[in-house]
Parts: C-alpha cells; structure tokens; sequence
C-alpha cells in the first residue's frame, strides 16, 4: 500500500514539475518605455500605455516563454505633439505597424532567479533577435490582488534603424535604450 502511494505522489509532483505556470499580463503595471538622445544634448523618454501578453513559466525546470504585444499607437511621452509625429511614417508609422511584439521561447536562469530571455523583437514589420536582460525578478503573493504574481525590470538595446527607423539618425541617436517594467498574474 506504501508503494502505491509513492508512485501516485511521483506521478503528481512529476505532473507539476512539467507544467509551466501561465501568467497574463497586468496592464495596469506594465508599460515599456525607451530613453534615446536628441541630438546630442539630452536623453528622451516615452512609454507604450497598452501591452498585453502571455508569460509560460517554469523556475524548476528553469524553462519558459514569454508573449507579448504592445499597441504602437499608445507611445506617451507628454508632449501631444510629438507623439503624433512618433506615430506617424518618419518614426512607429502605427497606421501601418500597429503592433511591437516579443516573443521568447528561451528563458536563462541563475539557479531559480530569471536572468534573460533571448527572443524576437518584431518593430515596424522587421523581427530581429534581441536579448533581455533581467535586473530584478520577484514571484509572490500580490497582497491586493491576493493572487499568485511574478515581476520583473527588464532592458535591452536596439538599432532603430536595423528595424527600418532611420529618420534623423545620427541627429537623433540610433540607439535606444528599451526598459520594460513588467508584472504578471498568475492564471
């Protein structure tokens, strides 16, 4: 009777081990932002007020993916001027582009703490492999929402016009420095 037991509980917990977590994306905590110079004599900053997604994620097995899409057209930099130039065909060109999108079936750890994620950013119609790093990661229980969460500070840095953005460069700089402040709640 011990032994069916046994084999039961290792059939559960070997059940569980190999089902990652899935988590959506709390838009009301997530906005990706970017810091790019302006032509030599400051840094500029703006976010995306609309991102939605899917994290996979397994920290024993240390594997995962991560799904996310970003409305091109929800850019916020508080000037009403400029993010209707930054929308427009010199820049984000949303009308034709109105998805940023990263996607990432290569999670790295260090020991169970995410670290990275290695993956495919896809921006004006031009996907290229972009690696994350991952500052801080987190998972717990989100005492307001009394949920299972897991949050991370994530960045990256990118050529703009390797993804088909080259207006003004080099005036306005090429690269652009990605921060992605993100949380998720557990299914």
């Amino acid at each position: 009777m011990v032994r069916f037991w046994t084999v039961i509980g290792a059939s559960l917990c070997s059940c569980s081990v190999l089902a990652a977590d899935s988590y959506t994306i709390d838009s009301r905590h997530t906005f990706p932002s970017f810091e790019i110079n302006h032509l030599g004599f400051s840094t500029q900053r703006g976010r995306f007020n609309e991102t939605s997604g899917k994290v996979l994620l397994d920290a024993v097995a240390t594997t995962g993916s991560i799904d996310i899409s970003v409305n091109t057209a929800s850019i916020s930099t508080g000037l009403a001027e400029l993010e209707q130039h930054l929308r427009g065909p010199d820049f984000l060109d949303s009308a034709k582009y109105p998805v940023m999108s990263f996607k990432s079936n290569r999670l790295i750890f260090q020991g169970e703490t995410l670290v990275g994620a290695d993956g495919v950013l896809t921006l004006h119609g031009v996907s290229k492999p972009v690696r994350l790093d991952v500052q801080h990661f987190y998972c717990g229980i989100n005492p307001l929402r009394m949920k299972y969460s897991c949050g991370a500070d994530a960045s990256a840095t990118i050529k703009r016009s390797e993804f088909g953005v080259d207006k003004y460069v080099p005036a306005v700089a090429d690269q652009v420095k990605v921060l992605i402040q993100v949380e998720a709640i557990k299914d």
